[in-house]
């Protein structure tokens, strides 16, 4: 099953796609959908829609696992990044991909057992759990590949 984990965000997105086989999990692709700040909300929100689409092309997840915002110390911040997130749960819906979501807690626990974990344990936590060669980076791109693996671990697959 390919899972395609997603850290929603208006100047940097990050996404991380997996394949779950037989309880093994393989990285096929991680990274970050930028958008440039100086740029009107509206064709940032584009950006992000077309290019979320080119890796749903791709890759042709089965299941997607998106961050959920449940609370924000800045609501400056907190608006834009809902307005991302109905872009991305817009797009995915358009593809027919199925959408669970999780908490940053959730993820963090998944991969580290700690629900406070710091972002530099949970890089060390998906590089070790993927088998990568080195820490995904940024840390959007490891969230999203924790997203992902929390879904796997949390979801009931055949």
């Amino acid at each position: 099953m390919i899972i395609l984990g997603i850290d929603p965000g208006t100047a940097t997105t990050g996404y991380g796609v997996i394949d779950y086989k037989k309880k093994k999990l393989t990285c096929l692709d991680y990274g970050v959908i930028e958008t440039p700040a100086k740029t009107d909300m509206g064709e940032r929100l584009k950006q992000l829609n077309f290019d979320l689409d080119q890796i749903i092309k791709k890759y042709k997840p089965e299941m997607a696992a998106v961050e959920s915002l449940f609370f924000f110390k800045n609501l400056k911040t907190a608006m834009p990044v809902s307005q991302a997130r109905g872009v991305i749960l817009l797009t995915l819906a358009k593809r027919n991909v199925p959408v669970v979501d999780f908490t940053p807690q959730q993820a963090k626990t998944s991969v580290t057992g700690y629900g406070k974990a710091t972002k530099n344990q949970v890089q060390k936590m998906v590089k070790n759990i993927l088998n990568l060669d080195e820490i995904p980076k940024p840390d959007d791109a490891a969230d999203a590949l924790a997203i992902a693996i929390c879904c796997s671990d949390k979801c009931k697959f055949n």
